[in-house]
């Protein structure tokens, strides 16, 4: 099991974890960091439990924006959109002007127009 070795707020950690995951690790203990750096330059030196309490609960509020963005988004994306319907005597109307064109274009071949 791999350790991986990061630094959270000014403070060095290591931790374990599964093959392969060392890089979502590493990428996620920096974004815990920039949140408990912004916290260190804001409110000084805190105690490690506080630092990381804090940081995290910063992401988590993040993590939730994000979340109901996602949500507006998916609403606003399964909304039903109306398409205007040709009315039935619209339609009627065109499938007769088609049986007559059909029926002129018949005669043209026969040779029979009038």
């Amino acid at each position: 099991m791999p350790q991986v070795e990061i630094s959270i707020g000014g403070r060095v950690f290591e931790v374990a974890c599964q093959d392969g995951e060392e890089a979502y690790l590493t990428t996620a203990a920096a974004m815990l960091d920039t949140e408990a750096s912004a916290l260190t330059a804001q409110v000084g030196r805190l105690p490690e439990s506080r630092m990381l309490l804090m940081a995290g609960l910063m992401l988590a509020d993040k993590m939730a924006a994000l979340q109901d963005k996602v949500k507006g988004l998916e609403a606003k994306a399964g909304e039903t959109v109306e398409v205007p319907v040709i009315p039935p005597h619209v339609t009627e109307m065109m499938a007769e002007l088609a049986a007559r064109a059909e029926a002129m274009a018949e005669a043209l071949e026969d040779g029979a127009v009038s």
